[in-house]
């Protein structure tokens, strides 16, 4: 992971728990499992993904697609970059009932 993505991760984990005050946000390993999206959050009884990427056309990881589409049909996982990055929050609060 590159120096903007890790700054743009750090920047969205702190936008996030403002919008959940109280959840739980861990930061996944890559190397254990190739392709898992970086984040998990924890809310309640809830959870959500995300996968960071710094834009929309940055690259993305074998398997990162799969484990997004996985992810989502058992609770709420997406790719995040600023361009979408409003439209996420809205489905994060659909999603963990805030």
């Amino acid at each position: 992971m590159g120096l903007a993505e890790n700054r743009y991760q750090a920047e969205l984990v702190k936008k996030i728990e403002k919008l959940f005050p109280g959840c739980f946000i861990t930061k996944n390993d890559a190397g254990a499992t190739q392709g898992i999206p970086d984040l998990l959050i924890l809310f309640g009884f809830r959870w959500a993904m995300l996968e960071v990427k710094t834009s929309e056309d940055a690259p993305t990881q074998p398997n990162q697609r799969y484990y997004v589409d996985f992810f989502n049909s058992m609770s709420y996982c997406s790719f995040i970059y600023p361009e979408i990055e409003q439209k996420v929050f809205y489905e994060l609060q659909r999603a963990l009932g805030n």
